[in-house]
């Protein structure tokens, strides 16, 4: 069950919340059926998310539940540090964290659990836009990428 499933340019977001906390952003498709938020912080998620859909420029400062390993932290840390606009590839940023490994940086990038808040669709492959929440190849989520990036702005090669 989703706290809220509002609607975005490019389908549906559904948000999780427990315990005072965003637990969980997802992307979901149009034919998802919209729920209405049941607390103050679902709401004030979705005025957030709304804000950034209105202007990519727009800040979060939602309470985000502690979620993954130590390296996944570092690298979301690293991901939240790219300003709207600009794209680091994977292998940048793993330079940028202190990693060897671009294929690390881009399994944790794919197990982000708040997109959007932690901009995840800003880190792309050397050679194009790359994956997307653990999604190769095209689709809905590589659809979802473009629309972000491209709502910020983006023109990848």
């Amino acid at each position: 069950m989703f706290n809220a499933v509002i609607d975005a340019p490019f389908g549906k977001v559904g948000i999780r919340t427990a315990d005072g906390a965003v637990r969980e952003i997802v992307y979901l498709p149009e034919s998802t059926h919209s729920v209405d938020p049941d607390c103050a912080l679902a709401e004030r998620a979705i005025a957030q998310i709304e804000r950034y859909f209105a202007s990519a420029q727009a800040d979060f400062d939602l309470p985000l539940a502690p979620r993954g390993t130590a390296f996944q932290r570092s690298v979301w840390d690293g991901i939240c540090a790219i300003e709207a606009g600009e794209v680091l590839t994977y292998g940048a940023l793993a330079k940028r964290i202190g990693s060897i490994s671009a294929r690390a940086v881009g399994q944790a990038c794919g197990s982000n659990p708040f997109p959007i808040v932690i901009p995840c669709h800003r880190v792309v492959s050397a050679s194009g836009i790359g994956g997307f929440a653990h999604h190769g190849g095209d689709g809905f989520f590589r659809d979802v990428k473009r629309w972000l990036l491209t709502h910020e702005g983006v023109t990848l090669r």
